[in-house]
């Protein structure tokens, strides 16, 4: 082998090298979920957790990764430096014993690698058929303002244990362009309740409710709203509040995402259920 010959193989081998490193350092983005179901105040509830290929790292942060259940969006939580991981619960679908919870990645990694080539992860789930009704309800109302963006106004009433037909909710909200929306909600479909700290005045079994229905957008039926709501004591100055309102049928389609966030006027209330 002559001196540029050996030239030649070297700088070959050096690429090839490069582009193997390459290859290899691409296909390690993903991302782990894992998911467990059980009851929680009465009804069926999964959690999950999922988890960035690279926690702290370059690369491992992203702005969006999707939860679905059997297919249907239910959560959207990006991936924040340095923990890169997130974790949530979310009411399990009705009518069924087993559920495909799977992560997607719907935004790009913070490096530039691609969500198209990112692969998905899954897990599936059993559903308890035996958990017993819930217990509270929540009644308010009040404005929400994300400054130059969204400013929400919402009122309802709402039980734990799905009881008709006291349950409503309604909001309205203005969008940055200025127009106005309203969600009614006619049907109320999953309610998962917990007590978390203690938000008293009055005394409640519960203090936080996350749930879904159905209803109109704009007076158009085919719309579900998933919401949380956070009683955090009097005078309610840090109660919580969240809305995602999506078309049922394409729940890419989503005409409402206000993140779950202190109330700015109003006060969100937990009550023991009377009936």
């Amino acid at each position: 082998m002559n001196k540029r010959t050996g030239w030649v193989f070297l700088i070959g081998a050096l690429v090839i090298g490069f582009l193997g490193g390459a290859a290899g350092t691409a296909s390690a983005h993903d991302f782990t979920l894992t998911a467990t179901a059980s009851c929680v105040n009465g009804a069926p509830v999964i959690s999950y957790t999922a988890i960035s290929w690279n926690p702290g790292g370059v690369g491992g942060s992203n702005a969006e990764i999707d939860i679905l259940f059997d297919g249907v969006k239910v959560d959207a939580q990006p991936f924040t430096f340095p923990t890169d991981q997130f974790t949530g619960q979310m009411p399990a679908p009705s009518a069924t014993n087993k559920v495909i919870v799977k992560g997607v990645a719907i935004a790009n990694w913070d490096d530039g690698f691609l969500a198209s080539d990112t692969p998905s992860s899954s897990v599936t789930v059993n559903v308890p058929s035996n958990c017993s009704p819930g217990t509270g309800r929540f009644t308010g109302g009040g404005k929400q303002v994300i400054v130059g963006v969204v400013t929400l106004t919402k009122g309802f009433e709402v039980d734990c244990d799905l009881h008709q037909p006291s349950n409503n909710l309604e909001i309205n909200w203005m969008d940055a362009s200025g127009g106005s929306h309203h969600f009614h909600m006619e049907t109320f479909d999953s309610a998962v309740c917990t007590l978390n700290g203690n938000p008293i005045p009055p005394k409640s079994p519960v203090n936080t409710i996350v749930a879904s229905g159905t209803g109109r957008f704009d007076g158009v039926l085919g719309y579900t709203v998933q919401f949380t709501l956070i009683d955090n004591g009097e005078p309610g100055t840090n109660d919580k509040a969240g809305f995602m309102v999506f078309e049922t049928a394409n729940p890419s389609n989503v005409v409402l995402a206000f993140p779950l966030m202190t109330i700015t006027t109003g006060n969100i209330q937990a009550h023991v259920d009377q009936k």
